[in-house]
C-alpha cells in the first residue's frame, strides 16, 4: 500500500477518543488480510513479527483524535491533498506515526531480524482512558518501546509528566460590613497569598526539559458581593521531570502554603531514558541526530513503567490540536524509513549491551 494511500484511509476514518471502533475495524482487516496475528482489546490493537526469544521491542502510536475545535476551514473529516500536503483531524496527530509504523512493519516483516517486534496501535491516548495502561500485562516483557508522537523525527528521551493540586483556602463567613472590626478571615485573601508564593516558586532544571513553573489554572471563591468567603478553591498545574517524585512535592507545597493541598491528578509520570541505552543511541542513529531533546507534553509513555522508551515520529508538535492540521508525505516517508532503520539497530545495540 502506498504512504499516500493509507494516510488518506487512516484520516479519512473519524476516530475521536473513545470512538476508535470503525478505525480499529478497519485496521484489523487490513492487517489480518495481510496475515498479520492481530489481537484486540476494546478498540487496542496489537500484534508482533521476527525473531521470539530475542530482544523485543515495542512500537506503538495512538489511533484516537481530540474533537475537532474552531477554525477549520472545510471538514475536519475529510481528508484534502494540496500537492504534498495532507489536511484532516489526525494528520499530524498521530496518525502520521501510525501509518509510518505500520509501513516499516510491512517492510521489517519481510526481513530476518534479530528479534521481535510488537506493534501496539492504542485507543484513548487523547484522554489516559482504557488505553495502552490497560493491555500492557498482555504484551510480555520488552527490552524498549519508541513512542510515535510527532517530534519532527527529533529523539525525546526525556517527557515531563504531569501533577494537578487542588488547593483549599478557609476563612470564616461574615457580613462584609463588620469583617475588619471582627478580624473575620477572608480565604480569597488567604488564596491570594499562597498563588502569590506559587508565581513565586522555583524549581531544579532537567538537562534536556530545562526549567519550569508552577500555574494557577482555575479560581473559584466566594457566594455573595457582600458576604466574606470561607472558601476559595485553586488548581496548580505542574509539569514535572524525570527527577521529581509526585507524592513528595505535594508534600512540599503544603509546607509551603497556607491552603490545604490535596492531589487531584498524578498519573501522567515523568519519564527519562539513559542517553546511553540502546533505545536512544538507535534511534539517534536511525534519525541523523547528534544528541536527545526532551518533550514538555504527555503521552503514552507515562504508562509504560521501567520499560526504556523515547518519544519521536513525523510531523510537528505544534500543529497538534489545531485548525488545519496537516501531515506532509516526504515527512510520511521519512518516519517510515526511520522506524524500519531504528528496529534492526536496536536489536544489534541490545545485544551488544546485554553480553
Amino acid at each position: 500500500m502506498a504512504p499516500e494511500e493509507l494516510i488518506t484511509l487512516l484520516v479519512g476514518t473519524p476516530s475521536v477518543s473513545g470512538e476508535e471502533g470503525p478505525l480499529a475495524d478497519l485496521l484489523q482487516e487490513l492487517l489480518e488480510s495481510r496475515g498479520f496475528a492481530v489481537q484486540r482489546q476494546g478498540n487496542n490493537l496489537w500484534f508482533s513479527f521476527g525473531t521470539p526469544g530475542g530482544a523485543r521491542l515495542m512500537l506503538n502510536s495512538h489511533l484516537d483524535t481530540v474533537p475537532p475545535c474552531a477554525g477549520w476551514e472545510g471538514d475536519p473529516f475529510t481528508p484534502v491533498w494540496n500537492g504534498t500536503r495532507l489536511q484532516g483531524l489526525g494528520s499530524n496527530d498521530a496518525k502520521g506515526c501510525v501509518a509510518a509504523i505500520l509501513l516499516a512493519a510491512f517492510e521489517l516483516s519481510q526481513q530476518k531480524l534479530e528479534g521481535e517486534v510488537v506493534v501496539v496501535l492504542s485507543a484513548e491516548e487523547e484522554t489516559g482512558g482504557n488505553g495502552i495502561a490497560t493491555i500492557l500485562d498482555r504484551l510480555g516483557p520488552l527490552d524498549g518501546a519508541v513512542v510515535g508522537e510527532p517530534t519532527g523525527l527529533r529523539v525525546c528521551a526525556a517527557q515531563r509528566g504531569l501533577l494537578v493540586l487542588k488547593c483549599t483556602a478557609r476563612g470564616q463567613s461574615g457580613h462584609v460590613a463588620h469583617a475588619q472590626m471582627l478580624g473575620t478571615e477572608n480565604a480569597i485573601h488567604k488564596a491570594a497569598r499562597d498563588i502569590g508564593q506559587v508565581a513565586a516558586m522555583d524549581f531544579p532544571a532537567h538537562p534536556l526539559l530545562g526549567s519550569q513553573k508552577a500555574q494557577v489554572t482555575q479560581i473559584s471563591g466566594g457566594l455573595r458581593r457582600n458576604q466574606v468567603p470561607d472558601a476559595c478553591e485553586f488548581f496548580i498545574d505542574l509539569r514535572t521531570g524525570p527527577d521529581q517524585d509526585h507524592d513528595a512535592l505535594a508534600a512540599d507545597f503544603q509546607r509551603h502554603l497556607e491552603s490545604e493541598v490535596r492531589v487531584h491528578s498524578k498519573r501522567y509520570l515523568p519519564k527519562g531514558t539513559d542517553p546511553g541505552h540502546p533505545i536512544v543511541r538507535a534511534a539517534l542513529l536511525a534519525a541523523g541526530k547528534a544528541g536527545p531533546v526532551g518533550s514538555g507534553t504527555t503521552s503514552d509513555w507515562a504508562f509504560l513503567g521501567d520499560i526504556p522508551a523515547v518519544k519521536v515520529g513525523p510531523g510537528d508538535t505544534f500543529r497538534s490540536h489545531a485548525p488545519n492540521e496537516y501531515l506532509t508525505l516526504p515527512e510520511l516517508e521519512a518516519g517510515a524509513a526511520f522506524y524500519t532503520q531504528l528496529v534492526p539497530a536496536f536489536f544489534k545495540m541490545q545485544v551488544k549491551h546485554e553480553a
